[in-house]
């Protein structure tokens, strides 16, 4: 296939601008010539059409993406025999929370707040579906007009009772380093707890305006996590109140059992904070001396590397 260019005509798409590129597919913002009215056109790279799993991955994602119906969900439109594969949505106006992090840095906690309420309450809805993101991040969160919240990319989502998809590339496999769950480190498929680390993840940077797991490489930062607790975000960012340091606490516990069971359950900690128990790790660990930790963590990653690359190797 020939690849497609701003100012290119698809079926009864004119293809306005380019608005995003991944590794795998370019996005455009377009014009639907039937109706006059603005949508998003995603189109897979020429040479990722042949690949089957992508496909199915891509055939995925469209259908999640017509099931949902939330406002915070972007909307996928049925298409009539398409001439190549695409996928066409609706257009959402706003800015990536990526971006907004680019700029402001750490945000107010007022606002922080209210754009984890946001995330929960879509959270809540594909939960409820038995859809799970798996790939929670800022660069798939869009804020919109009063903060209004909307998820992107379900590209690597699961859903209750489909078959499980592999990917040749790691970052594929896995989600993005710097925010997926412990859990999905160790090749597990995750589930909505998993959603919910990646949540507090978002919110601890949003409130610190930096990660709480960091490293020379992806693998540092994955086995990171699955060696120590954050650092306590008060430690980062002095004016946080401890409510709302406990909150993130149990968000990121490593043991899936120990974190919020909902996104439910976290949005009501979020809404009251002043009913939380402040102080305290809920498993009550006891951190481990900081040499000790370093001298571990490095020990324990050719390990982990060594177990990824089996475990991508052996889901070819």
């Amino acid at each position: 296939m020939t690849p497609l260019h701003a100012g290119d005509q698809l079926d009864r798409y004119r293809l306005d601008n380019l608005a995003a590129r991944s590794g795998m597919a370019s996005i455009f913002r377009a014009t639907d010539l039937r109706t006059g009215a603005q949508v998003a056109v995603k189109v897979p790279h020429p040479e990722a059409e042949c690949d089957v799993v992508f496909f199915d991955r891509f055939a995925r994602e469209a259908q999640i993406g017509r099931e949902m119906d939330h406002p915070g969900v972007v909307k996928v439109l049925p298409e009539e025999t398409p001439s190549r594969v695409y996928m066409v949505s609706e257009w959402v106006e706003g800015r990536l929370l990526r971006e907004i992090l680019a700029a402001e840095g750490a945000l107010a906690p007022e606002r922080a707040v209210r754009i984890a309420l946001g995330i929960c309450d879509v959270l809540d809805y594909i939960h409820g579906r038995g859809v799970v993101h798996r790939d929670l991040k800022p660069e798939n969160v869009m804020i919109g007009a009063d903060d209004r919240v909307t998820l992107i990319d379900f590209g690597i989502a699961a859903k209750a009772g489909a078959r499980r998809l592999t990917f040749g590339k790691l970052s594929h496999v896995m989600g993005t380093a710097e925010y997926i769950s412990p859990e999905q480190v160790r090749g597990k498929r995750g589930d909505a707890r998993s959603d919910l680390y990646s949540l507090g993840i978002i919110l601890y940077e949003m409130l610190t305006g930096t990660t709480p797991f960091r490293g020379p490489n992806p693998f540092a930062v994955m086995n990171a996590r699955l060696q120590t607790d954050a650092a306590p975000a008060r430690e980062v960012n002095p004016d946080l109140s401890a409510e709302l340091e406990a909150i993130l606490c149990r968000a990121l516990e490593r043991d899936p059992r120990q974190r919020y069971a909902s996104a439910r359950e976290f949005a009501a900690d979020l809404r009251q904070p002043s009913g939380v128990r402040a102080g305290t790790r809920p498993q009550g660990r006891a951190p481990l001396p900081k040499k000790v930790l370093v001298y571990s963590t490095l020990a324990a990653i050719p390990v982990t590397i060594f177990a990824l690359l089996l475990f991508v190797a052996g889901r070819q």
